[in-house]
């Protein structure tokens, strides 16, 4: 198993929302850049991510599981990108910031850190431990 993080704009696709899909999940649809598409094609049934809210709260919020690997986006009207699907696990318990991740020297090197416009990124596992450790 793999471990990951995806972006979402609460505005746009809440925690909240996630969560309401139930057990069938939901496409991750819209995404349109090469590295974090690339990303999506690298995800398999099972695998886990955190569901972080981007934008004024910055905040891992849940964790989802991926339900359906990558397949066609019908968002996108190229037919170039695909997307995944994930259902919702859990609501973390305590919001994990990232201005709390930053803190944390060992976790320095996320790309969440080094390339924060990236809207899916892998997790290395100790630094998965560490954040969860962050949401108790």
């Amino acid at each position: 198993m793999k471990y990951w993080l995806m972006k979402s704009e609460p505005e746009t696709w809440s925690w909240e929302q996630q969560v309401e899909t139930g057990e069938e999940g939901e496409g991750w649809d819209g995404v349109r850049n090469h590295q974090a598409s690339n990303f999506m094609k690298e995800m398999k049934l099972g695998d886990q991510v955190f569901f972080y809210h981007s934008g004024k709260t910055r905040e891992i919020v849940g964790i989802v599981e991926v339900c359906k690997e990558y397949h066609p986006d019908p968002t996108d009207i190229t037919g170039r990108f695909g997307m995944v699907s994930v259902k919702a696990l859990k609501t973390v318990q305590m919001p994990v910031s990232l201005k709390m991740i930053k803190s944390d020297p060992r976790l320095s090197e996320l790309a969440l850190i080094k390339q924060s416009r990236l809207s899916v990124m892998p997790i290395p596992e100790d630094a998965w431990h560490i954040i969860l450790g962050m949401a108790k």
